[in-house]
């Protein structure tokens, strides 16, 4: 999972609902060039322009980072003890995957 496939999920929600960069950038806050370099793959939002993303389009930030190919992940009945420990198990899950990547 890259840059490239934050960027196509951004675009392909984008495209879904028939906004243009210039569009989307509006909604948003943001320049079209912004979102072009997104698409591109060149970087990735701030943490503040993520959320803004995720918003904009109901989805989770798990969701366009590409860890989850679910659109949205909620949270709200869950205590904050049992977020952190998913939390911690998404990490470990990672860590593992990424150690397992190398061998």
């Amino acid at each position: 999972m890259g840059m490239e496939y934050f960027g196509d999920k951004l675009r392909a929600l984008r495209t879904e609902r028939k906004l243009t960069q210039v569009e989307m950038a509006d909604r948003i806050g943001l320049v079209s060039a912004a979102i072009s370099s997104y698409e591109k793959g060149k970087q990735y939002p701030s943490v503040d322009n993520l959320i803004k993303i995720c918003e904009s389009f109901n989805v989770s930030a798990d969701y366009l980072l590409g860890f989850s190919d679910n659109t949205s992940f909620n949270v709200a009945s869950l205590t904050d003890e049992q977020l952190q420990l998913i939390l911690r198990l998404i990490t470990e899950f990672e860590e593992f995957n990424s150690l397992k990547e190398k061998t």
